[in-house]
């Protein structure tokens, strides 16, 4: 007797050997390789079919979680071209687009544990690991002592998201509302206490920056003595940046969770339910994490020879594109949920990736450096600081009154492109002196009171 009890079904082909009918095996071919959610065999008794058929759904579930996951063949390709030692721009060239589906698999793996821990373990989780991509590469180049890959990369990061993300979410969810007629006129609205939080704390972040720059200009002409000083200054400022970012999860997932659950309406009509188990998206994390972490190497150790071939500089590769590759999933979601109208989790994507960027991601960098003594300083060259300020300060311009249009989404991309479009030009070897720094900073202490007012 078959394990059907002699019942035919469209899995009796397949598994137990047995013909019944070329239409039912059709069907178990295309249920095997093409259906998302299970794979003939996951309840067997027999564990040999039982745990391959499982291994498998979880590959499917996965490859079919993002359609950028179809870039997926370029992980073989660009190890097997770093291991090979071929031409650096073709290593760079292939690696760079490996990461971008492993960024996404990342976040769906991340995702997926998300959904079973709750809200507390689940945020804890999606601060962690968020922005892992970013944190990895840059891991690889302080390694490496590439601290202007290193640094270009957070700002990167943060600008790639408060500008590019947010300009993109403000632009697509404006032109669609105002096309179909949803949301509130032609304006989409969102938690102006939450993004207003967010955008403090980001000018927390900013001004951290700025402090470094104003003490290298306001010290002696001794250049060891200033590279102590900044040395001890930018390590306490990242424990300090640290222990605000643990206020700031306390203050979100706990003591104000409800000023945070301006969608939780919508979750609790149609909660979303995991498609694997936390074991499962584990052993994905760990897997994921692993080859982003050799792509990364490769990527890294060809960037010198790129900057050489292709004449373009590191702080470009670093502020520029690297973030685009390593934000690719957030970018994505943050599109979709804006067209959606849920435009209070675009902000917390876009504007929360950032901070996460400033307040988690670049202190831990600096505190790593501390311990492989390697001089990471919060102190960027003072052309990136005032750029990430004036950004900073339109954002907060952009947000203030909680509503969104795609005029303002615009706006945002527009600088974000000038921005580029500048570092494009910017060269590797321009650097600050201390005539040039007071001169900067009393033009960004000088904006600054212009938009409070005083």
């Amino acid at each position: 007797m078959s394990p059907n009890n002699g019942n035919a079904s469209e899995e009796t082909g397949l598994l137990s050997g047995q013909e019944n009918g070329a239409a039912s095996r059709k069907l178990s071919i295309r249920d095997f390789f093409l259906n998302k959610t299970h794979t003939p065999g996951e309840n067997s008794g027999n564990k040999f079919v039982r745990v391959p058929a499982r291994a498998f759904n979880v590959t499917k579930v996965t490859l079919f979680s993002n359609y950028v996951n179809i870039l997926l063949v370029f992980v073989p390709l660009g190890i097997v071209a770093g291991a090979g030692g071929w031409n650096p721009t073709t290593v760079f060239i292939l690696n760079f687009f490996a990461i971008v589906p492993l960024a996404a698999v990342l976040s769906f793996a991340t995702e997926e544990i998300s959904l079973k821990l709750g809200q507390t373990m689940g945020g804890l989780l999606n601060a962690t690991f968020g922005n892992a991509v970013e944190l990895i590469v840059s891991i690889v180049a302080l390694k490496n002592g590439e601290i202007r890959i290193v640094q270009s990369s957070m700002l990167g990061s943060i600008l790639s998201n408060i500008l590019l993300v947010l300009g993109c979410c403000f632009l697509a969810g404006g032109i669609h509302n105002t096309r179909t007629g949803t949301a509130q006129g032609i304006e989409q609205g969102f938690n102006m206490t939450v993004a207003s939080t967010m955008s403090s704390l980001m000018a927390v972040a900013s001004a951290s920056l700025i402090i470094p720059a104003t003490l290298y200009a306001a010290l002696s002409k001794s250049e060891s003595t200033t590279k102590d000083n900044i040395l001890i200054l930018s390590h306490g400022t990242a424990i300090i940046l640290l222990i605000l970012y643990i206020m700031y999860l306390v203050f979100q997932l706990k003591t104000h969770a409800r000023l945070f659950d301006g969608e939780s309406a919508d979750d609790e009509e149609d909660p979303e339910e995991p498609q694997m188990s936390p074991w499962a998206a584990g052993v994905i994390l760990v897997v994921v994490t692993i080859a982003v972490a050799i792509c990364a190497e490769y990527l890294v150790d060809s960037i010198e020879s790129v900057v050489e071939t292709m004449h373009i500089s590191k702080t470009f590769i670093g502020l520029i594109l690297l973030p685009i590759v390593g934000n690719a999933a957030e970018h994505v979601t943050a599109i979709v949920v804006a067209l959606k109208d849920k435009m209070d989790l675009a902000i917390g994507v876009a504007i929360g990736s950032s901070m996460q960027i400033a307040l988690l991601v670049t202190p831990f960098l600096v505190i790593l450096g501390w311990i492989m003594d390697i001089p990471m300083t919060l102190h960027f060259e003072t052309f990136e600081t005032v750029v990430f300020f004036l950004s900073m300060l339109v954002v907060t311009y952009t947000i203030q009154d909680g509503k969104s249009n795609y005029l303002e989404g615009a706006m945002l991309l527009g600088l974000y492109f000038i921005i580029a479009l500048a570092f494009l030009v910017y060269p590797d070897d321009a650097t600050d002196t201390p005539g040039n720094v007071v001169l900067v900073t009393r033009a960004v202490v000088g904006s600054a009171k212009s938009a409070l007012g005083m």
